[in-house]
């Protein structure tokens, strides 16, 4: 059985909004996309690459699908270790309202979420991969069907935009696996999910 494993792009104050370009999404008046541009080095790049080393199939948001599926495509060199992969590898995309996608190998994902989920992952060969799509990973978070987080922190503060552990995110216990700082400072730390969270006190004992 393949594991769900989330790579998502975040700033200090958790905005996950547009990290890739100023049109990449702009709902609510966003004007800062882009933010993640000026952080990129080779630290950045051999992680992205390693992860997509252990792909064997996409899961995606509609609006991510959206933006992957204008771009992507258009980028055919077969060493490309990131286009490669989502051109010809399976992807399936979240939506209530996807009838007719364009890109090649796109399946489209309507029905109860963990259902259809848990059934990609006990047939996909490799990891289910979802980028970006935080909407959907919230969703997957509060279902309990995401096995890795992949959380990249970059070292900039934006003060709007849509966060990703937002209001009412279901409480969640993650196990640090892993992590590592890249030379422009963003902070790239693994986590498998650990069920709820514990809670105790740091107050003294009252025979202390």
């Amino acid at each position: 059985m393949g594991k769900l494993v989330s790579t998502i792009f975040v700033t200090l104050d958790g905005v996950y909004q547009a990290p890739g370009g100023p049109q990449e999404d702009t709902r609510d008046d966003f004007e800062q996309g882009g933010w993640s541009f000026p952080y990129a080095d080779d630290d950045f790049g051999r992680f992205i690459n390693g992860v997509f080393d252990g792909v064997g199939a996409f899961l995606l948001g509609r609006r991510t699908y959206d933006i992957f599926s204008g771009f992507w495509p258009k980028v055919t060199d077969p060493e490309d270790p990131v286009a490669s992969r989502l051109n010809a590898l399976p992807k399936y995309v979240v939506s209530a309202t996807l009838t007719d996608p364009d890109w090649d190998g796109t399946t489209v994902i309507s029905g109860p979420l963990a259902k259809e989920v848990t059934a990609l992952k006990e047939r996909t060969d490799g990891e289910l991969q979802i980028h970006g799509s935080g909407a959907l990973v919230q969703s997957l978070l509060g279902l309990g069907v995401l096995d890795t987080l992949h959380l990249l922190t970059f070292p900039v503060v934006l003060g709007a935009g849509r966060r990703f552990f937002p209001e009412g995110t279901v409480p969640t216990a993650f196990r640090h696996t892993g992590g590592s700082i890249t030379s422009t400072g963003v902070s790239i730390q693994t986590y498998d999910l650990a069920g709820k969270p514990e809670y105790g006190s740091y107050e003294l004992p009252e025979n202390a």
